[in-house]
């Protein structure tokens, strides 16, 4: 079954046992937005900086990336498994996650 997000509620509950056990939570939208607000405990780093900053995501046992709308967030993951990430999830908008933190 899906919710309002058109995330099924498997996928909810996997991001927020994610998220429980202690993901690094990536806001990656522009720091205008994440001024605005953001899940708790999230760090912002931009999708356009991402690549320059991957040794940020060394060493974290899982990391959730989002943003507004799931798209940014969907590249980000992307540019962090063509980097070797493999523990990488798409959380979609910051309010799904914030939702769950």
């Amino acid at each position: 079954m899906f919710n309002f997000f058109g995330k099924s509620s498997g996928q909810n509950e996997v991001l927020k046992k994610q998220i429980a056990d202690g993901a690094f939570l990536v806001d990656v939208r522009t720091p205008e937005e994440f001024k605005s607000g953001s899940a708790k405990g999230a760090v912002n780093i931009p999708l356009d900086i991402v690549m320059q900053n991957l040794k940020h995501f060394e060493g974290k046992s899982h990391i959730v990336v989002f943003c507004r709308s799931g798209n940014r967030s969907g590249q980000a993951k992307s540019i962090l498994e063509s980097n070797g990430f493999k523990n990488v999830t798409n959380g979609g908008t910051w309010q799904d996650v914030a939702e769950l933190v």
